[in-house]
């Protein structure tokens, strides 16, 4: 009974692992040729992107140039940034890794942010909708400060 529940065991590990080692996100080398390829194709080729589409800053402190892509830069088929909302614009984060190339690490949907130093390490004080600081629509805009540590988020404050 035992043999047969670490064989039932070794099955599952097989058949998951594959999985899960798919899952993980590949390194790109340049995230600003592959963001403009994929609105180029979703676009229909009529595209055009402003001058703060990429944005290269160290944001995790590692010394290494990280890479910022703001969606609200594009302009497609004449919208310009056709995936905001309300609640903002989606930013994707990239970090340069010591291999060799990028990985994002996270995508929000945001105001804008500030790059600023606190303590330090420069600091992401993100400006979001309201709700992500449990307000109502109308109400002061939410600010979460986030420090990046190697390729995680980690959120210090929020007002």
């Amino acid at each position: 009974m035992k043999s047969l529940l670490i064989v039932i065991i070794n099955l599952i590990a097989f058949v998951i692992m594959p999985a899960a080692a798919q899952a993980q996100q590949s390194i790109l080398q340049d995230p600003v040729a592959f963001e403009k390829d994929h609105f180029t194709k979703s676009c229909d080729g009529q595209v055009s992107f402003g001058d703060h589409f990429a944005t290269q800053q160290d944001i995790n402190n590692d010394k290494l140039m990280d890479i910022v892509i703001n969606e609200g830069e594009i302009t497609c088929k004449g919208e310009k940034g056709p995936y905001c909302t309300d609640e903002g614009c989606p930013y994707n984060f990239y970090v340069q890794v010591a291999e060799g190339g990028y990985l994002m690490i996270a995508t929000a949907k945001i105001y804008g942010y500030d790059f600023i130093q606190r303590f330090g390490n420069m600091v992401l004080v993100m400006k979001m909708h309201p709700r992500f600081c449990d307000r109502k629509d109308g109400e002061a805009v939410c600010e979460i400060t986030v420090r990046v540590r190697g390729t995680k988020f980690v959120t210090i404050s929020q007002k």
